[in-house]
């Protein structure tokens, strides 16, 4: 059994629906991972919620690959990935998120995404649905 139903993916300056979908996956007693409570208190780059999200990303991606943080938040979603049953993606997603995807997928993860795509993608077959809406999303989980 998986720590949880689902891995929640997307972007720091998407967090205002990145929250919504985290809220509606646990009002439906799932459990989730979700990156944005990961704030990282008294690191190089500490993620908090009232902050600027732009200058925070800007700190962030400045960081080279091999910095020490950047791995550690690294082993901790991928972790957080082979520790869930299923990834979220929410759209519109940076590279990130669409790697991750393509990860989940290839751990043997059912992948889905909730938004509408911003142009038409190949590799977005690997998701078994992607929802439109918030609404959709409700929808399939009271199923589940």
């Amino acid at each position: 059994m998986s720590k949880y139903d689902f891995f929640i993916a997307g972007r720091w300056r998407n967090y205002a629906e990145v929250k919504k979908v985290l809220d509606l996956v646990r009002a439906h007693n799932k459990t989730a991972y979700c990156f944005i409570e990961n704030l990282y208190e008294g690191s190089k780059v500490e993620f908090k919620h009232d902050a600027s999200i732009e200058s925070i990303m800007q700190k962030l991606e400045s960081l080279p690959k091999d910095d020490e943080f950047i791995k550690h938040i690294f082993k901790n979603d991928m972790q957080a990935q082979r520790d869930s049953d299923n990834f979220l993606l929410v759209l519109p997603a940076g590279i990130s998120g669409h790697v991750e995807a393509g990860a989940s997928y290839g751990m043997g993860k059912r992948c889905y995404a909730i938004g509408i795509p911003e142009k038409t993608e190949t590799l977005y077959s690997i998701f078994d649905e992607i929802f439109p809406d918030v609404n959709s999303l409700e929808d399939w989980l009271k199923t589940k």
